[in-house]
């Protein structure tokens, strides 16, 4: 009786293991440490010392993350080059504006060299988005578990198809990050993201010449912050202005973008609809708190972090993140 319940707890045991090596339990902190010791102070150390030079590189590689793991989970996909036969998820119109790819392409080469077919791209785009927004702070602040693997497909039409659209209100919201087991809370939460970085015309325009088809602006949208943005987004047709998502601090990561919000200066139209759900606005409240966000922030980014993610023996590491192993 006793070796039978031995032998039941092993099974339960190797039950767990698999399906948490198969659902995202296979990450783990200092998964490098024995493979590549160095691995997480070379990304660091890249990092740092291109954001130092480069401040708008914090949004790019968060943006970059996020965009990544919404598709296919966090498997570098996003990295992966059109091929003759495939057109991969840079090529779809959310990505086309990614940036900082050739900082990957910086920490991979390093990598390569110290630790070679030891650290994968998708590893590297999550610490990289957790050390670019964390230099400000000059410490992590939150924590990345790590072993994922690169995956060896990218499509853009899956790229259209689960990144969240800027023109989503929030029951389309609130699906978008269901289908990734992500909550409402992970929702409002991840939005403040939208605190560093910028925003292109083309992509919230209709709120200010056209948003129900009739020449009219969108009456959620603050009237003088709209009277702004008509300044710098002079028509439909700008796809090349940028404008800051946060007017106030742009590349400061702090609370400013939900007090934005309560001002009705959420500058898309799935900014804006944080404020029509009541569950979702007191959320907002509740993230005017700095010490509740960065709390908060850091927990919804591990749980995004672990979407879908491949580990054990499933797809690969790539030598160079651009292109699959031949």
């Amino acid at each position: 009786m006793k070796s039978s319940l031995v032998l039941l707890l092993l099974f339960c045991v190797a039950l767990v293991y698999q399906v948490g090596v198969c659902c995202g339990g296979g990450l783990r902190k200092n998964f490098y440490k024995d493979t590549c010791p160095q691995a997480e102070g070379i990304v660091r150390s890249i990092i740092w010392k291109r954001v130092s030079a480069n401040s708008t590189l914090p949004a790019k590689l968060l943006r970059m993350h996020f965009h990544d793991c919404f598709v296919r989970g966090c498997d570098a996909s996003v990295l992966l080059d059109s091929t003759p036969k495939n057109s991969a998820e840079k090529a779809a119109i959310p990505n086309l504006s990614l940036g900082g790819f050739d900082v990957i392409d910086e920490v991979k080469s390093k990598l390569e060299t110290t630790c070679p077919g030891v650290v994968s791209c998708a590893d590297i785009v999550a610490l990289a988005a957790r050390d670019s927004v964390s230099f400000q702070f000059k410490k992590p602040i939150w924590e990345v578990l790590t072993g994922r693997r690169d995956g060896l497909i990218s499509r853009a039409s899956e790229a259209l198809a689960d990144i969240p659209s800027p023109f989503f209100n929030f029951s389309l919201l609130k699906q978008s990050f269901a289908n990734k087991s992500l909550t409402v809370h992970d929702l409002v939460v991840l939005s403040g993201g939208h605190t560093i970085g910028v925003g292109h015309c083309n992509f919230f325009s209709n709120r200010l010449y056209n948003f129900t088809g009739k020449g009219d602006a969108d009456p959620s949208l603050n009237s003088k912050y709209a009277a702004f943005l008509k300044t710098q987004c002079r028509s439909l047709a700008d796809n090349t202005t940028v404008v800051p998502m946060d007017p106030l601090t742009p590349l400061s990561f702090d609370t400013n973008y939900y007090k934005i919000l309560k001002l009705r200066e959420g500058l898309f139209q799935s900014d804006a609809a944080l404020l029509t759900d009541k569950g979702s606005s007191d959320i907002i409240d509740e993230l005017l708190d700095s010490g509740k966000f960065f709390t908060e922030f850091a927990q919804s980014m591990k749980r995004m972090g672990a979407i879908d993610v491949l580990t054990g023996s499933a797809g690969e590491i790539r030598k160079k993140c651009n292109v699959v192993n031949s």
